[in-house]
């Protein structure tokens, strides 16, 4: 066996390392996950910036005790960024906060008292809407006032052009006029300015529910529990027959379906097109997070009415981007709509999109290594002696599904989840890969899913139950597959 290229690295090192804009963090034992997750002492010293959703980034701390200190605030207060005023509005108003002194900034601040509960669920609001301040913003606001001594240095394309890279690649890879898409701060935003545009309508029609069609990404669930004063979910993709049931009784008050193709971190793939031809028959919105699909790997057009992509993933592929897209199918009617939707995104920080301009152009080539090399693995992990379970979207229950929407036969999207017949924590804290939050990286990034996501379900007999219930194993490994030599990653599994 010849040599591993992959080596150890330190809990707290920024992914990609040494980059100060990093959205993931190097977590490399699964004790500094228990740890990150109970938030001890030990951890927090360690893990200075991490997913920026979740973690203040360090430079965001910064802009935050300026503020306080430029304006006087009370210690009575806790000052809060967000990405913009508009943003602020749409905190403020849900939480009825008024400022009592004016700030005018490039981005948006919030007076929250310290000491209340109020803290907790503002900032906890942000993180399900993806209002987060960009930490190239911030970086640039504290080297321009004198209290940060360099800026990162990074390939950026040329900020008059920038958008239009980023727009005219999606637009291409979507098959959909320009105008159809939006930029926004984060994905999580997207899936915001989504459901958030479709309130009007639901109102207008006398439609008050949204459908949930899998255990879908944490945040977006948040979202539909904020949002929708109703809300069904359901749970397994693969019966659409409750669906169908449901619908016979309840179809006239449903606005939305929402599920992602496929699903995190099981790599579920519904039936589109019977779900599709409940969604023509009901009137019912189809809204799809296509951020592991891909507009490289999948073709969704015929079914979706929204697409929603996180383009921190797959799109940027460097991990040091967050940013968004919401983007309209142009053969739904929902696309005459634009507006209703467009007005709740914020613009994101133009050095965001000149980053993401110079990474985008890449996308294409990146899915083609990636989709190669994940489907080497999978044939690599069903002889693996050590491999339990593989979850990846050619599994026999919805293979069928997946193939009619294949672009071609090497389109398997980049993510496999797998369990192990030996000890999760020692072949976890062994392998030498880089291990974190986030996926879609050019480097493999390997992430103890339910552990990051769902801690709190681990802990109780009852959350353990309801896992058990949803099919989702506590000791699951998510790998996104990157594009390395694939020899290299086999032979790295292989050494544990």
């Amino acid at each position: 066996m010849s040599q591993s290229i992959f080596s150890h690295i330190p809990c707290g090192q920024t992914l990609p390392l040494n980059n100060i804009h990093a959205v993931s963090v190097s977590m490399p034992e699964l004790q500094d996950v228990i740890d990150y997750e109970e938030q001890t002492p030990e951890i927090l010293e360690k893990i200075k910036s991490a997913y920026p959703r979740f973690v203040m980034h360090p430079y965001l701390k910064i802009l935050a005790s300026h503020i306080k200190e430029k304006y006087k605030v009370s210690n009575a207060y806790e000052v809060v960024l967000l990405s913009s005023q508009k943003a602020v509005d749409v905190v403020s108003s849900k939480y009825f906060i008024h400022n009592k002194i004016e700030i005018n900034e490039p981005f948006g601040v919030i007076l929250v008292q310290n000491g209340t509960t109020q803290l907790q669920k503002v900032l906890k609001f942000i993180q399900h809407v993806g209002y987060n301040l960009s930490s190239r913003l911030a970086q640039d606001y504290l080297f321009e006032i004198g209290l940060l001594n360099n800026i990162h240095q990074e390939e950026l394309e040329n900020k008059t052009i920038a958008k239009e890279i980023v727009i005219s690649e999606l637009a291409k890879a979507y098959k959909q006029p320009k105008q159809n898409i939006c930029l926004t701060p984060s994905g999580m935003n997207a899936v915001y300015c989504a459901l958030k545009g479709l309130k009007p309508i639901q109102e207008r029609n006398g439609k008050n529910k949204l459908i949930q069609l899998g255990w879908l990404y944490l945040d977006t669930m948040n979202i539909v529990e904020h949002y929708f004063d109703e809300n069904k979910i359901f749970y397994d993709i693969n019966n659409l027959d409750l669906l169908e049931e449901y619908l016979k009784t309840n179809g006239h008050t449903i606005s939305a379906i929402i599920t992602e193709i496929p699903t995190n971190p099981l790599l579920q793939t519904v039936d589109l097109v019977r779900l599709k031809e409940l969604c023509l028959k009901y009137n019912i919105v189809l809204v799809i997070d296509a951020t592991f699909a891909t507009p490289y790997n999948l073709d969704l057009k015929p079914y979706a009415d929204i697409y929603i992509e996180s383009l921190t993933k797959f799109a940027c592929g460097n991990a040091d981007v967050l940013m968004g897209a919401l983007i309209l199918n142009e053969n739904s009617k929902i696309s005459m709509m634009s507006q209703e939707f467009f007005k709740h995104a914020d613009e994101p920080y133009i050095k965001d999109i000149q980053r993401l301009a110079f990474q985008i152009k890449d996308y294409e080539k990146r899915m083609k290594v990636i989709s190669k090399n994940t489907k080497l693995l999978v044939e690599y992990f069903k002889k693996a002696p050590f491999i339990d379970e593989i979850f990846y979207c050619l599994n026999p229950k919805y293979a069928s599904n997946y193939q009619k929407l294949m672009i071609d036969e090497n389109s398997l999207t980049g993510i496999i989840s797998v369990t192990f017949k030996k000890d999760f924590k020692e072949i976890y804290d062994k392998l030498n890969f880089a291990k974190g939050p986030s996926l879609g990286t050019e480097f493999t990034l390997l992430m103890p899913y339910t552990y990051l996501a769902h801690y709190d379900l681990i802990l109780t007999k009852s959350g353990n139950e309801f896992l058990e219930k949803i099919g989702l194993p506590i000791n699951l490994l998510r790998i996104s597959v990157g594009c390395e030599d694939i020899n290299d990653i086999i032979n790295e599994f292989e050494r544990v």
